[in-house]
């Protein structure tokens, strides 16, 4: 495991365990980690930056940015998808397209062929804009949108608006044989490190502790980082205006959805938290933000051999409380919302692969 901590212009971090089984090498700074979903902050980052620009707007229709002669489906009453949508997870598409097919690496399925091949025959679960659906297809389509919308491909847009900038440089869709020496593994072999250009805007993204303890300073904006868009931290959604949530729950009930971040607790209270939760390919993530007190922690640890028993994404909330000297969030009380059933091809409802993004 590895723990980064920023505080106002302290920085902390840690290593637990080995870096593989048998190593007797502490995960450090330098550690190669799989971000799985915190990906997605990245891309809603990205998002904002190109609509900051003029080159798009978050009202934007998916149906603006997709591949000539491909359709998007609309609501029953003509209502499109928008990019907010995507990025709120209320466009009304399913978390996953399909199973993941036998042997394909973590984070390299769907391709940019495949997910527009199958939006074509799709029919959207609720109208866009109306429930929360935990969805990693959404963001596949967001990059795919903002890629388009920057005349860029989606890593080179990432590594010019971001990584550079940030000074980032282990961080990447495309890691080396040297850097995937140095990524941390658990007992299960998990598959190969490669290249993850297809779920880029989802999940494909690697780092390290040294990185993310850079991503921490900017988006709690320490002095000398770089300015984040405005509003990159702000609530777009209030939960109980929307017909279900599912899937957005795992580190406490949300009081408000924003672009690709969750806020929990009472925002005009000083233990509200800003939060994204990640999981999957033998990974648990996790970025938990006080900014009003300008603490934020980021977590990952490798799957061991038994199952855990604590809560990762609890005790990054309480770790946050305790740097930040204020009252923890109460406990978590779970009330699931669900989607209402409908008319579902049997393969959707077993869209599932357990080892992409286990943690949502």
């Amino acid at each position: 495991m590895v723990l980064v901590v920023v505080r106002d212009r302290e920085t902390m971090i840690k290593g637990y365990g080995e870096t593989f089984p048998g190593s007797a090498h502490n995960p450090d700074s330098n550690s190669l980690i799989r971000l799985c979903s915190l990906s997605k902050v990245f891309a809603t980052d990205l998002l904002l930056r190109l609509a900051a620009d003029g080159k798009l707007s978050l009202t934007d229709p998916l149906q603006r940015y997709a591949p000539p002669g491909k359709h998007v489906p609309a609501a029953p009453d003509g209502t499109e998808i928008t990019l907010r949508d995507l990025a709120t997870h209320t466009a009304g598409l399913p978390r996953e397209i399909s199973s993941y097919p036998p042997k394909a690496p973590h984070f390299t399925f769907p391709s940019y062929v495949v997910r527009w091949a199958w939006l074509q025959k799709q029919q959207l679960i609720t109208p866009p804009g109306t429930a929360a659906l935990y969805s990693n297809v959404g963001f596949d389509f967001l990059g795919d949108a903002l890629a388009i919308a920057s005349s860029k491909s989606y890593a080179q847009l990432l590594h010019d608006r971001l990584i550079q900038p940030l000074g980032m440089w282990d961080t990447t869709l495309v890691p080396s044989f040297e850097q995937c020496a140095r990524l941390l593994r658990g007992p299960r072999d998990e598959g190969p490190c490669t290249d993850t250009l297809a779920s880029g805007a989802s999940g494909g993204i690697y780092s390290t502790p040294a990185d993310m303890a850079k991503f921490l300073k900017y988006l709690l904006q320490t002095p000398g980082s770089p300015p984040q868009p405005p509003s990159a931290l702000g609530v777009s959604l209030e939960p109980h205006k929307l017909k279900s949530i599912q899937g957005l729950s795992h580190a406490g009930d949300p009081t408000g959805i924003g672009l690709g971040w969750i806020q929990l607790g009472d925002p005009n209270t000083p233990s509200s938290i800003i939060e994204k939760t990640g999981g999957g390919a033998g990974f648990s993530t996790y970025i938990a933000l006080s900014p009003s007190h300008h603490t934020g922690v980021f977590l990952a640890a490798a799957e061991g051999k038994n199952d855990w028993k604590i809560n990762l994404f609890q005790e990054g909330n309480n770790l946050v409380a305790a740097l930040a000297n204020v009252p923890p969030l109460p406990p978590k009380v779970h009330v699931a919302r669900r989607v209402a059933k409908r008319s579902t091809p049997k393969r959707q409802k077993k869209a599932t692969h357990p080892a992409r993004h286990p943690a949502h």
